[in-house]
């Protein structure tokens, strides 16, 4: 029988130690604060929230845990979910207490974030490049992410970052799925996050060579200064592939590229790294629990206009409800 402290060992195996570390300082063990009052979290990396003798059948994993994700797997048996980001009390179950619902629901949460960054280099590989070297702080700050690497021999441009991406990333798929949903809700306009957040070239051209990357992920606080850092120590490079965050093409970081004089490529978004970092996470996981059924929990978000969304019995109540009780509250 599997447990959820099965699952623990697990996390622990895969990451190298970095769960079951015992030292007063856990080096994976980290505040997030953007001095946002009240708004900062603890990242612990192992279990969250659950009994570690509770038996588990079956495991999902998850990139951001939210009542969405609590709710899905309640229904569908799920015992367990690994979530890649940190857990929040709250903001993690729809505003209300997380082991309340999770209780509700008899539900363990686990999460690992930065103990599972800079375990494979799956990132660098789907961009096109061997990662020759990497830093996971660099500049000294915790969770700055740098890798510096070699394109492989069959990516010779910029425009091969973005076929090698595109087909990778199942985009044809995804375009599809959109279409169809644009037909069946009568919907011109919908669009979705994968689809609108496509790699693209900032400075360059589809046939710029490239050689040697600088591979940052700006949302973990690269800056222009620590671009100028790498740059000074890797001289050889000349392109910047960003990834996991968009960067506008206006950014102080773009123009500071622009004044180094390199090639300036995004890749993907945050919202596939579920197939970056949790698919591999996803597969690991079934190879330590071969009794225990994994499944991956993908969130897939549109956009879709107001008067467009839903059906015609829904668009009136939304419409009464807004009309009655809300906007005619202002007395004149």
């Amino acid at each position: 029988m599997t447990t959820i402290q099965d699952v623990v060992i697990a996390l622990d195996t895969l990451s190298g130690g970095r769960v079951s570390r015992t030292e007063t300082e856990h080096p994976f063990s980290i505040w997030k604060d953007s001095g946002i009052r009240g708004k900062k979290v603890l990242e612990s990396p192992g279990l969250v929230w659950g009994d570690p003798s509770r038996p588990v059948k079956k495991l999902a994993v998850a990139m951001t845990l939210s009542e969405h994700d609590i709710e899905l797997a309640a229904a569908t048996g799920v015992d367990a979910i690994v979530a890649h980001h940190p857990i929040a009390d709250a903001a993690s179950s729809g505003g209300v207490t997380l082991k309340n619902y999770l209780n509700l629901s008899g539900l363990a949460v686990l999460e690992l974030h930065e103990a599972f960054h800079g375990l494979h280099p799956g990132i660098a590989f789907l961009h096109g490049h061997r990662v020759r070297y990497s830093d996971i702080h660099f500049g000294g700050e915790e969770g700055n992410v740098l890798f510096v690497g070699t394109v492989f021999p069959e990516v010779k441009t910029l425009g091969d970052i973005l076929s090698r991406l595109h087909s990778y990333m199942g985009v044809d798929e995804d375009a599809e799925l959109l279409k169809m949903e644009k037909e069946i809700r009568g919907s011109s306009s919908a669009v979705e996050a994968s689809l609108v957040t496509q790699g693209r070239i900032v400075l360059g051209s589809k046939e710029s060579a490239v050689k040697h990357v600088l591979h940052i992920f700006p949302h973990t606080g690269f800056s222009p200064s620590h671009l100028r850092q790498a740059k000074e120590r890797f001289p050889e490079a000349d392109t910047v592939i960003a990834s996991i965050s968009r960067v506008r093409s206006d950014s102080e970081l773009v123009r500071e590229a622009e004044r180094l004089g390199l090639a300036f490529v995004i890749g993907n978004c945050h919202v596939l790294e579920i197939l970056e970092n949790g698919l591999p996470l996803a597969y690991a996981l079934d190879k330590l629990l071969p009794d225990v059924e994994v499944v991956l929990f993908r969130e897939r978000v549109t956009s879709i206009p107001l008067r467009e969304m839903g059906g015609e019995r829904i668009r009136q109540y939304a419409e009464m409800m807004a009309d009655h009780y809300l906007v005619n509250k202002v007395q004149v």
